[in-house]
């Protein structure tokens, strides 16, 4: 039997420190209540699954979210870093697939999820490519630390740069993450928030 990681990379939901980006067109109000949406949409769909969670907040742990998880703040000076030492800390204690999303995918779900721990019993590497050219999952059975050195973070050849590193790997389908106004227009919680 496979020990199976994931973890959940959350920003604490502090309004004007969520969805920056898109605070600059629908206001910090407004991007707070997208990501609280998001956030509550990521802890549905990820405690459906029979395998064990590390939560990592941006900065305070929040007790009541995933209460029944294991809890810590990232650490690291950028994404990349961050990333990295989660997935060390991962394999350090014994997990053999470890997979991690973020919290800004109105259509993440345990099936999506699923696929990726199923990815890696024939691929080294999976990712889950977003719209904007980046990836909203990244998983791997043994740790590979240059996936999260030197790359170009939130800038659309972030995928294109990381798969030409990688020699055995799987991708699953695209999805749209949900940094910018036009992100927003382009996902199922349009309908949801006026703008």
């Amino acid at each position: 039997m496979q020990k199976q990681l994931l973890i959940i990379f959350v920003k604490n939901i502090v309004l004007g420190k969520v969805k920056t980006r898109l605070a600059k067109t629908i206001g910090n109000t407004g991007a707070f209540n997208v990501y609280k949406t998001l956030y509550n949409i990521t802890q549905t769909e990820t405690i459906k699954l029979d395998v064990t969670r590390h939560i990592y907040f941006s900065d305070v742990i929040i007790n009541s979210s995933w209460p029944n998880d294991d809890k810590f703040i990232q650490n690291g000076s950028g994404i990349g870093e961050r990333m990295l030492n989660a997935f060390k800390d991962g394999f350090s204690k014994g997990f053999d697939q470890v997979v991690l999303i973020g919290s800004d995918l109105p259509d993440i779900s345990e099936h999506i999820i699923n696929s990726g721990f199923n990815a890696l019993k024939h691929s080294k590497v999976v990712l889950g490519p977003a719209q904007d050219g980046g990836y909203y999952l990244v998983g791997m059975k043994t740790l590979s630390p240059t996936i999260f050195l030197n790359k170009p973070w939130s800038q659309p050849s972030l995928l294109k740069e990381t798969l030409a590193e990688l020699n055995n790997y799987s991708l699953l389908k695209e999805l749209n993450d949900i940094d910018t106004i036009d992100d927003l227009r382009n996902s199922s919680l349009n309908n949801q928030f006026t703008f």
